[in-house]
């Protein structure tokens, strides 16, 4: 059993990082929201206390006997709790208490205050006397022509109380529906990603309809998402190639039974002939050879076949080395020279071309290939040239002879298996239409390729093989 895990379906995971970002934007938008309104009010609270600290500086400086502190006290009862609701407590430098509000009489200072000149929402602390809960200041005040020794310290406040009650009570609401919002929007994404997800579903049916019997199933372009093209149309690539192999698969193995059938009826029409009454021994003798004949043909054949499944499934072990091709092409041209001498034809070579790197054999037997089929294309008194030259990274051999042509129609299936051209000549020829398989076969699992042209009594193939 495998111990793999099997990762999360793609809707969940979606769901779960889009509802996860969903949550994080309102838990940030919900402290925003705090934050300012909470700014707010210390915005508001610094505003009043700014101006119960000018009333308080009037007083004192401008409207305050300095003697007299039954009056300070009664003006700043009028002027500090009825009008501004701040509480204040007003002592000298010297700690004397010349004011105090009720909420501050036979109270000590609330806390130790820090002592600022000026009034901003950043130099507000808050405090707690019971049960309630103060926001406030504390300045130093100092006549313009006192002397630095002689201050004022003035403690400032306003009772909060009735806005942290709102604020808990809005942070509650405020919380409870983001939560809330949140919920509904990962409800959304799922909804919306079950929706999105269709396409894959769609395409996920379509492709289980695929089977031996309907390769020819295809995504439609069309109708996939943008997202899915570029899949669909790799899907509706790989369908092809394996629509392509399995019918040449089915082709080769009907050619397969084809080729057999012809030779091993031969056997058996002779064999029959031969049993049917009683024979000389020379006459036993013919039909023998006979038969030792199509063995050959068959057994040439299998090799034939044997070599193309091993290059082709690349279980044909390659031993590369560097080889000369003009080498392997004289070395031909002395193997073909008897046969080309007996069919009066020519051999030429021509040009040069830098060594490659490959296996020897299976060039030479791709040269021999080429070579054999000119030469037993080529008409009496003609030449079969063979040209090399270099083009950027390739080494090219071409090899071109007079005779007829390949009509255009066959031009493109002349490597197919056991394709001919003359199919009156497929059991007078050497070959099973097998040689041009063989030798596209090679040059591919070298990393070449070849092309064939033919015009009216000429025709040429051209093999480029990558050099170094």
């Amino acid at each position: 059993m495998s111990s793999t895990k099997r990762p999360l379906p793609l809707a969940v995971r979606i769901t779960a990082l889009v509802g996860i970002a969903i949550l994080a934007v309102f838990l940030v938008f919900g402290w925003l929201i705090e934050r300012t309104i909470d700014q707010h009010f210390m915005e508001q609270d610094s505003a009043v206390l700014k101006e119960a600290a000018a009333v308080v500086e009037d007083i004192l400086f401008q409207h305050w006997p300095a003697e007299d502190i039954d009056m300070l006290q009664r003006k700043l009862d009028r002027a500090l709790p009825d009008r501004l609701g701040v509480i204040c407590k007003l002592s000298k430098s010297s700690s004397e208490v010349l004011y105090a509000s009720p909420e501050f009489r036979g109270r000590g200072s609330p806390g130790d205050l820090e002592v600022f000149t000026v009034i901003t929402a950043d130099n507000l602390r808050m405090w707690r006397d019971g049960q309630n809960l103060y926001r406030g200041v504390r300045l130093k005040l100092s006549a313009p022509e006192a002397a630095p020794s002689s201050y004022y310290l003035v403690t400032l406040a306003l009772e909060i109380s009735a806005h942290r009650k709102f604020m808990k009570s809005y942070r509650h609401t405020l919380w409870a529906s983001t939560l809330l919002a949140a919920l509904v929007g990962i409800c959304g994404v799922w909804v919306g990603v079950g929706r999105g997800l269709a396409p894959l579903r769609r395409v996920s049916n379509r492709i289980r309809g695929v089977s031996s019997d309907r390769l020819h199933v295809r995504l439609e372009l069309d109708a996939a998402p943008i997202e899915l093209v570029e899949l669909a149309a790799s899907f509706n690539d790989m369908m092809q190639r394996v629509e392509t192999s399995y019918q040449r698969l089915s082709n080769f193995a009907a050619d397969i039974a084809h080729e057999l059938r012809t030779p091993v009826t031969n056997l058996m029409t002779q064999t029959q002939v031969a049993l049917s009454k009683g024979r000389g021994v020379e006459e036993y003798r013919e039909v023998l050879y006979s038969g030792l004949e199509e063995f050959e043909r068959i057994s040439k054949m299998i090799d034939d076949m044997l070599l193309l499944a091993r290059t082709e499934s690349g279980l044909g072990r390659l031993s590369p080395e560097k080889v000369s091709l003009r080498q392997e092409v004289q070395d031909l041209f002395d193997y073909f020279e008897a046969w080309a001498e007996a069919q009066g034809v020519s051999l030429t070579l021509k040009g040069r071309c830098r060594k490659v790197r490959g296996d020897r054999m299976m060039l030479r037997r791709a040269v021999s290939n080429l070579l054999s089929n000119a030469i037993r294309h080529t008409p009496e008194g003609g030449t079969v040239s063979v040209s090399l030259c270099d083009t950027p990274g390739f080494a090219v051999v071409s090899v071109a002879n007079p005779g007829p042509g390949i009509p255009p129609e066959h031009l493109s299936r002349v490597f197919d298996r056991f394709y001919r051209v003359d199919d009156s000549r497929c059991r007078t020829d050497e070959g099973a239409g097998l040689g041009l398989a063989i030798v596209k076969s090679i040059v591919e699992a070298h990393g070449g390729c070849i092309a064939a042209n033919s015009e009216q009594n000429h025709t040429q193939f051209v093999m480029k093989m990558p050099g170094k």
